[in-house]
């Protein structure tokens, strides 16, 4: 792969004094620990290979571990839990002891953008693979469970049939990029890009110089004013914006990520065009590729180095080290009026509609996608989109059919005018398969969801925020991004008065993303003693909310609020 320029050693920024960070372009390419021993021993889109031909003959005994712990994921695979083993054990257990002998598979659905022939075939493998399981993530994509490596390269014959892959879906690689879910038909939409999200994809997607990253690497990419794809907490992003010269194009955002240490990305104030945006996108992940920090696994996300270089910095060593140019400095985006989740019921460009429906916190299973199939093509369409708020899309309804698929979209669980409760709640894998996980996160989510919307129904004097995002999360890592929530849920184990210990959450308050309700883009406020049991989780959003009702201005949304409100007030 070829750089633009060569810049002199002495301009180039360093390393602080001590420990080498292992970046490639100072320290030398010699691995500084073992997962990076195993990356550079081979690389991991090899290991396709070895699944074919060896793994899915012998089965799981037959894995060598760094296969099985390591380059799997750069197909989409991972081990996922043994059933039976509680949250407590989740940190005393080795990972052989904690995972079962079957895999999470991660379908890779770059920009969220699928047809009902994908669909059904997702759906497909799911009741033939996967016991019916399917869940829509926050990053777009469609997991499975209980897959069995002898299964897999069927799995990958149909998914590849249709378009559809597993590749770099996990790994450090280039994750699956995020796009605007109304990509092409929105009204609004400043330019669409679904073009740029496709040159990416078909140029450096897989692309073995690409797929030794020091960790994960994150994109979102949209053209639409509600800023629909969370790009604040992602390695990089394209938010369109209308230069006052060149037209619509994108600003550039980098190192936003959260994890157990959050941190929100910062724009580097350059204009790129979409004929540019490939290659911006490019230099960026060779930065990351050539000066991220490697030593340690807790320091090499894209996020330390951009807090160590600044944005001026990065910005020079892109123009001058990787791009050859200048970008022309850009306009702010300016902030969204409309929510990003697209729920509900919304014209078209072209005059049809697209109807944005709520799975139960991304639960879904391969029976209902194929239910999903036949009913978007029973009303004439044969395309949806998943979304970065665990929401599915329908497109190109006709008119004369919006009631009445919006009617059957309910009768399949996939509310399409849900609840404040119901409409922003989201929650990750949690204990049920992740090896990470404390605590039970879909069920409790949806208890506790299902539980307000009764207890709430009867409760007319209380005034309740005009949005309300509930994101449950079952170890810290914030899979379920609960920094950037108006409630926030960290799983943890917590006494309960017996000398035993039930599972519970540390609680963050105020939250909020560009396109949520919060005023400005900003992490949640955490509050010393501040945690609440799964079986009182609905008893503590039930006061937290009268009180809310009771203490907050009209219009005050429920992150402002939470920020200056007394600590008795949130307890």
């Amino acid at each position: 792969m070829t750089q633009a320029t060569h810049t002199p050693a002495s301009t180039r920024p360093t390393r602080p004094a001590g420990k080498p960070h292992g970046q490639w372009k100072i320290d030398g390419t010699e691995p500084l620990n073992a997962n990076e021993a195993f990356k550079a021993d081979d690389n991991g889109l090899n290991v396709r290979e070895r699944i074919e031909n060896v793994y899915a003959h012998g089965g799981f005994d037959s894995i060598e571990p760094d296969d099985l712990h390591g380059r799997f994921r750069w197909w989409g695979l991972y081990t996922q839990r043994k059933p039976g083993i509680d949250g407590g054990r989740t940190a005393t257990l080795e990972p052989h002891e904690l995972e079962d002998r079957y895999f999470m598979l991660r379908v890779r659905i770059d920009g969220g953008t699928l047809s009902t022939t994908q669909l059904r075939t997702i759906g497909e493998i799911s009741r033939d693979f996967a016991r019916d399981s399917a869940d829509v993530t926050d990053r777009q994509n469609i997991q499975l469970h209980w897959i069995d490596v002898v299964d897999v390269p069927e799995i990958w014959r149909r998914l590849e049939a249709v378009g559809l892959d597993t590749t770099e879906a996990c790994g450090d690689v280039p994750r699956v990029i995020l796009g605007s879910p109304v990509a092409g038909i929105a009204k609004d939409e400043l330019l669409d890009p679904t073009p740029v999200i496709a040159e990416i994809r078909e140029r450096f997607i897989g692309d073995p110089e690409l797929a030794n990253l020091p960790r994960k690497f994150k994109t979102a990419i949209s053209g639409h004013p509600s800023q629909d794809v969370v790009h604040e907490i992602n390695d990089i992003s394209l938010i369109a914006v209308n230069h006052p010269e060149f037209g619509p194009g994108y600003d550039l955002w980098v190192g936003g990520g959260l994890s157990t240490s959050a941190r929100l990305a910062e724009r580097l104030g350059a204009f790129v065009s979409p004929e540019r945006a490939a290659e911006v996108w490019l230099g960026v992940v060779s930065i990351f590729r050539d000066y991220g920090y490697r030593r340690l696994r807790n320091k090499a996300r894209l996020k330390y180095l951009m807090n160590d270089w600044g944005p001026v910095r990065f910005r020079e060593v892109l123009e001058n080290e990787y791009l050859g140019y200048a970008l022309p400095d850009g306009p702010v985006p300016p902030k969204p009026t409309t929510p990003g989740d697209h729920v509900g019921i919304h014209e078209q460009k072209d005059g049809r509609y697209f109807i944005g429906a709520s799975p139960n916190a991304g639960r879904l299973s391969g029976t209902l996608l194929l239910q999903l199939a036949d009913l978007l093509e029973s009303h004439g369409s044969t395309r949806l989109r998943t979304t970065p708020h665990q929401k599915l899309l329908a497109l190109d309804i006709p008119a004369a059919s919006v009631k009445a698929a919006a009617a059957e979209l309910d009768a399949l669980g996939l509310a399409t005018a849900p609840s404040i409760f119901r409409r922003s709640a989201i929650a990750c894998t949690g204990i049920e398969y992740c090896k990470l996980a404390i605590v039970d996160t879909k069920d409790t989510t949806i208890a506790a969801v299902a539980e307000l919307e009764e207890r709430f129904a009867a409760k007319t004097a209380v005034r309740l925020p005009a949005a309300l995002s509930l994101h449950v999360n079952g170890c810290p890592n914030s899979c379920a991004r609960i920094q950037t929530a108006d409630i926030g849920l960290k799983g943890q184990l917590l006494p309960d008065g017996n000398g035993g210990m039930s599972p519970g959450f540390q609680v963050h308050l105020g939250g909020g993303l560009a396109s949520s309700s919060r005023e400005e883009a900003g992490l949640g406020r955490t509050v010393r003693g501040l945690k609440v049991t799964a079986d009182e989780l609905p008893n503590y959003i039930e006061r937290v909310l009268e009180n809310y009702s009771a203490g907050s201005t009209e219009g005050e949304s429920f992150a402002t609020w939470s920020h200056r409100a007394a600590d008795e007030e949130v307890l």
